[in-house]
């Protein structure tokens, strides 16, 4: 999304005004401008100040003042009301100031005029794409991952440390990004471009010492980075790289109060004056004016449809920054309905008159209600016109009350006079039902070192060894707390004892922390890959196993593999909130 508007409107569609330069109060008009009472009516160009192509006669009055200060007023031709040019002027000079006065008369017959460029040369094109990132994509749970992605067709980047390595492990026509997680200077954000979902295989390497037995008795050597680098900084570096590419569970708070959240934004004014209409309108905080007592925003004012006009509006100044809404599938209103139809005017370009991409939508009058507006349900608009070969909406904001729907319909609910909206928030959501955008792969044992009570000697080598392998499983559970709190969508799997057994062997799934034995790295992949279309999987914490014991290999016939199993038969019976920690000491040792 390039910019963020939003305006809150009466009667006609309205386009972005975007002027730079000096203050108009130090510009002068020419010297057709008479400094007598009333000057004699002067005809401007064709293209000048166009109303849906029906040309305005203006006649400006200037008075001079005891102060030696001149007052200008601008009334439009007999029979119609007065034009506020001051405020006109006032609105120009919000949404970023006003250029010298020949490119000021330069642009409005560029803009306004029926002589304007096509609609279609006004916009970029855009594109999106749903990449999967894989990160730890050379693991041993990591390539199987790629390949599964890459069999199902879904477009996959991998993100790796080494690619040469990368390259010859899995293919030389693989998407591929350098960079460590462990060092967040090298996470570029163009790397995470497009990258919607995210599977985090990386983990630190753990091996055997020389000489060690079958028991892995001397199990106690890091090979590379830490556990803290990797499983803890590595996380909290990934997770701020993606964080706004994936989205919140909650959504995006983009304007209003919620919980202890409040975000302002620099509305503005854009009212039918730009067109030489006479509506007005404000935007104000009442400080006890939402459902709760709390504060709320109030778009207010008075329609009239003198001059040809009939809107009123609000909206944001340009962002200083895009405003990135490209995770989410819409916005929500949570607003106090007066019983009309308001407009959503949505733009991605900074420029005043452009493509809109707009939706409508009903209130009831004197309840509060959350409005949902899909993405999906905009339809691109110029001067209240479809435009059809306009590019598809890429999610990057305008509302308005309007006389005007689309293409020469009518707003069935307008009616002139003052009006009131109370909006208490604005926030971009994820619709219904929510699947998980991050899936990481943690460990069974996570919350075992600290537990009281428990017979070590009966725990896997990592739980008995976690002090001498640097707190590996300490900084595991760390690494899994920051993406419980960071609220992207996720899941996460924690398996037992990997192994290069095929997949296919009946599993067991618990959550708590509590089981040990072994599992196949190919059945974690394929358990990884599934859990992105689950909506049973979001948010859980859970461990797996297979029903093998160690004692016995597992073996398939190649000629008659077992069916891929539904794994959302074992998601469905999983909670949410449950991760072994409820076991802990109050006051575990802490790293």
């Amino acid at each position: 999304m390039e910019a963020l508007y939003t305006t809150l409107s009466s009667p006609a569609s309205t386009s972005v005004l975007k002027f730079q330069g000096p203050d108009l109060t130090r510009c002068r008009f020419s010297k057709k401008f008479s400094h007598t009472t009333l000057a004699s009516p002067t005809t401007l160009p064709k293209q000048f100040l166009q109303t849906y192509g029906r040309p305005q006669i203006l006649i400006y009055t200037s008075t001079r003042l005891a102060s030696g200060t001149y007052r200008t007023t601008i009334s439009a031709e007999a029979g119609r009301q007065n034009w506020d040019f001051g405020r006109f002027v006032k609105t120009l000079y919000f949404f970023n100031g006003l250029p010298s006065p020949a490119k000021f008369f330069d642009f409005l017959v560029e803009k306004l005029s029926v002589f304007s460029p096509s609609p279609a040369e006004l916009v970029n094109s855009m594109g999106t794409s749903d990449l999967v990132l894989v990160a730890g994509a050379t693991g041993g749970v990591g390539r199987r991952v790629v390949d599964i992605l890459q069999k199902k067709g879904i477009p996959v980047r991998v993100l790796v440390r080494n690619e040469e390595k990368a390259r010859r492990m899995l293919g030389s026509d693989v998407d591929l990004v350098v960079g460590d997680i462990t060092k967040d200077s090298t996470l570029f954000p163009e790397y995470f471009k497009g990258v919607k979902k995210v599977i985090n295989a990386a983990a630190v390497i753990v091996g055997p010492k020389e000489g060690d037995t079958p028991e892995r008795a001397k199990y106690s050597q890091i090979k590379g980075d830490s556990p803290e680098k990797v499983e803890y900084i590595g996380m909290r570096n990934l997770i701020m790289a993606v964080k706004d590419n994936l989205g919140l569970r909650r959504g995006k708070l983009l304007f209003g109060f919620q919980d202890n959240n409040y975000r302002q934004l620099p509305w503005g004014a854009l009212d039918d004056v730009v067109m030489g209409g006479v509506s007005e309108s404000n935007f104000q905080i009442d400080p006890s004016g939402s459902e709760n007592g709390g504060p709320t925003g109030v778009f207010k004012g008075v329609v009239s449809t003198a001059n040809n006009g009939g809107f009123t509006s609000i909206r944001t100044k340009n962002f200083s920054e895009p405003e990135n809404l490209s995770a989410y599938d819409g916005l929500e209103f949570r607003l106090k309905g007066d019983g009309r139809r308001y407009k959503l005017i949505v733009r991605t370009s900074t420029d005043w008159d452009t493509v809109g991409y707009t939706a409508s939508f009903l209130t009831e009058k004197g309840k509060w209600q959350s409005v949902q507006v899909p993405f999906s349900s905009l339809r691109p608009v110029f001067r209240a016109r479809t435009v059809s070969d306009a590019p598809p909406f890429n999610p990057s904001i305008v509302l308005m009350f309007s006389k005007f729907e689309y293409d020469g319909k009518l707003n069935e609910t307008f009616v002139e006079g003052p009006f009131e909206l109370p909006v208490s928030t604005i926030r971009a959501y994820i619709k219904e039902p929510i699947m998980p955008r991050f899936v990481h792969v943690s460990s069974a044992g996570v919350t075992r070192p600290d537990r009281p009570g428990l017979d070590l000697s009966k725990q896997p080598p990592a739980v008995r060894l976690n002090k001498e392998l640097d707190y590996i499983l300490t900084f595991k559970l760390k690494g899994e707390d920051l993406l419980r709190e960071s609220g992207i969508p996720y899941v996460i799997v924690r398996p037992c004892a990997l192994t290069e057994e095929p997949a296919g062997a009946d599993l067991i799934f618990d959550q708590g922390d509590n089981i040990t034995g072994k599992i196949s790295r190919e059945e974690i992949a394929r358990m990884c890959v599934a859990a992105l279309d689950s909506p049973y999987a979001c948010d859980k914490t859970f461990e797996v196993k297979s029903v093998i014991p160690f004692s016995e290999p597992f073996t398939v016939d190649p000629t008659n593999p077992p069916p891929e199993k539904d794994y959302d038969m074992y998601f469905k019976i999983l909670k949410e909130g449950i991760t072994g920690k409820e076991a802990l000491q109050q006051n575990p040792v802490s790293v």
